[in-house]
């Protein structure tokens, strides 16, 4: 009987792709996957430390499967693998470490540990890291594929951790985001969501840009849609928003990192732009695309950050009319300048000041939802929502529900929203073909 194997994935985009990816390469030497909470031979765990919040749930995870799962082999991943290998190894069940490296080698690391009965920890020193191609040929709900192009971060921002964990800057090949593109688009795949760790970086040191990967994506048979990962402001010159709103299949969703509306906070945050070249950035995406959706994350209660600082990033979110926010209370990372700073913020201040972000947030969210009614809007629907009903998102990422079909893609008029829930009719379905 095959061996089983298990995947859970804590933290971002990027670590799902890289979940997927690897647990294809144990089905393909013949493991067959299983739930979560099923129980299995092998349970594969790709752990999160951009907050203390992402280091518990990863560390807990381990610990409650070892316990629920006594005779089963662990494989742990990830940031927190990469940042704490010598901890993870010498946990129960652990058989395997791996960081942000050698995940294309999963299987035969395992293989070797078990047959060897011992624990290996593959993590290895980042500096000079290459990047590896992970491809993965199916996504969940077969509508939307997520495509990692780039990886590593040398931006350091004084409260991040993930330059340490993920290392320096490195591409996928342009030839291979093409060929990539192109077998998810075979596929069946309609949309792809291009990302990274710091997807602005992408190309450097090569003669390739982020444009020319995004034009690869997009121009590749039987792809209709792209959704861009996050973006840094300075990447949105006028020649960034003109080439993008020539690309009728480049969703009109940009995420913006912000972090904090003020002058002072970003300073010590040491980001790269001022509130001014911020609202510079969204102005020149809407002046190019007037339908477009801006989106953000945003950092509560860092470091220093006074009352009158925390009204200044209030203030502009609303001037930006930012159509969603990621809020974030500020966590301390060991290792990171901000850790060091003085003045830290209160945790029940940092909290009170995140929950006003987020009502903040979901005000101009449902604005701008109530905003698309009355307009046409193509919908990629993914999902049934019964009765003949099914919900997608418009390439705004505004999330909307119709009579239509999972995999469907259609031109849907918007006729009302409850909340951030649109509602509309379907006026034309559009054809599978390019």
């Amino acid at each position: 009987m095959a061996r089983t194997i298990a995947t859970y994935t804590l933290g971002c985009k990027v670590n799902q792709y890289d979940t997927e990816a690897m647990l294809e390469r144990f089905e393909a030497a013949g493991y067959r996957a299983v739930g979560f909470q099923d129980d299995a031979d092998v349970y594969l765990i790709n752990t999160c430390t951009v907050t203390g919040t992402g280091d518990q749930k990863s560390l807990k995870t381990v610990r409650r499967v070892a316990r629920e799962h006594p005779d089963c082999a662990i494989v742990v991943c990830g940031c927190l693998a990469q940042r704490e290998a010598a901890h993870l190894a010498g946990m129960d069940n652990v058989a395997l470490v791996l960081g942000a490296q050698r995940r294309g080698e999963v299987v035969a690391l395992l293989e070797s540990a078990l047959a060897e009965g011992r624990t290996i920890n593959a993590v290895e020193p980042l500096k000079g890291a290459g990047f590896e191609s992970l491809f993965v040929s199916r996504h969940e709900g077969r509508t939307r594929a997520t495509m990692k192009i780039q990886e590593g971060c040398d931006r350091w921002c004084s409260y991040c951790i993930i330059p340490s964990v993920r290392g320096p800057v490195r591409s996928m090949p342009l030839a291979d985001v093409a060929a990539e593109a192109a077998r998810l688009g075979r596929a069946g795949y309609r949309e792809i969501v291009v990302t990274g760790i710091h997807l602005a970086s992408y190309g450097r040191g090569t003669a390739a840009t982020l444009l020319d990967a995004v034009r690869a994506v997009h121009d590749a048979p039987g792809v209709r849609r792209v959704r861009l990962g996050s973006l840094e402001p300075v990447t949105v010159t006028e020649e960034f928003a003109r080439a993008v709103s020539g690309l009728p299949g480049l969703m009109r969703q940009f995420h913006l990192s912000l972090q904090s509306g003020s002058a002072g906070v970003l300073k010590r945050m040491r980001r790269r732009y001022t509130p001014e070249e911020y609202l510079a950035a969204v102005d020149t995406l809407r002046r190019h695309m007037p339908d477009c959706a801006v989106t953000t994350d945003v950092i509560a209660g860092f470091p220093g950050e006074t009352e009158a600082e925390f009204e200044e990033t209030l203030a502009f979110v609303r001037k930006a009319k930012l159509s969603r926010i990621h809020v974030f209370p500020y966590s301390r990372r060991k290792g990171t300048v901000a850790d060091e700073m003085p003045d830290q913020v209160d945790e029940t201040l940092k909290h009170a000041r995140a929950k006003k972000l987020i009502e903040v947030g979901n005000q101009l969210e449902r604005a701008f939802v109530q905003g698309l009614v009355g307009s046409s809007q193509q919908v990629l629907f993914e999902q049934a929502a019964g009765a003949g009903l099914s919900e997608g998102y418009t390439g705004q990422y505004v999330r909307v529900r119709a009579e239509a079909r999972p995999g469907e893609l259609c031109r849907v008029r918007i006729d009302g929203a409850e909340g951030t829930l649109a509602h509309g009719t379907v006026i034309e379905r559009e054809q599978e073909e390019k």
